[in-house]
């Protein structure tokens, strides 16, 4: 239809509250969180600028808010406390409870290795 408008642009935010634009139609300098992200930087406190709404499935519209570029700073780099809870905590994740054996993969919920699981299993009732 010659004319009309994409049921998502609302550049002034009167409709929708914030200034608002159609998917992979956001001006130049803004970006999703995502963007940031990738891009070796994060919103720093920034407030939402605007925002990219689309249709999704069953009449739900999705949301991805925007950041102003220039208001971006770099993203923190990790601590050596950080890395060393990060690798305690995956250290963890792949050692077994029972037995105490470390694997090179993370064991499921229980935390039980399936050796230990299996005696667990074929142990006589006492």
């Amino acid at each position: 239809m010659p004319g009309s408008r994409p049921r998502f642009y609302d550049p002034d935010g009167t409709r929708y509250g914030l200034p608002t634009y159609p998917l992979r139609c956001a001006p130049e300098g803004l970006a999703t969180r995502r963007q940031l992200t990738a891009a070796g930087l994060r919103p720093g406190g920034a407030p939402v600028v605007a925002q990219l709404m689309w249709a999704r499935r069953r009449g739900q519209v999705g949301v991805a808010y925007l950041y102003d570029l220039t208001a971006a700073v770099p993203k923190r780099a990790p601590t050596p406390g950080n890395l060393r809870a990060v690798a305690a905590m995956l250290a963890a994740r792949s050692t077994c409870s029972s037995c105490r054996t470390v694997y090179e993969y993370c064991l499921p919920a229980g935390r039980v290795c399936w050796p230990c699981t299996q005696r667990e299993t074929l142990a006589p009732a006492a």
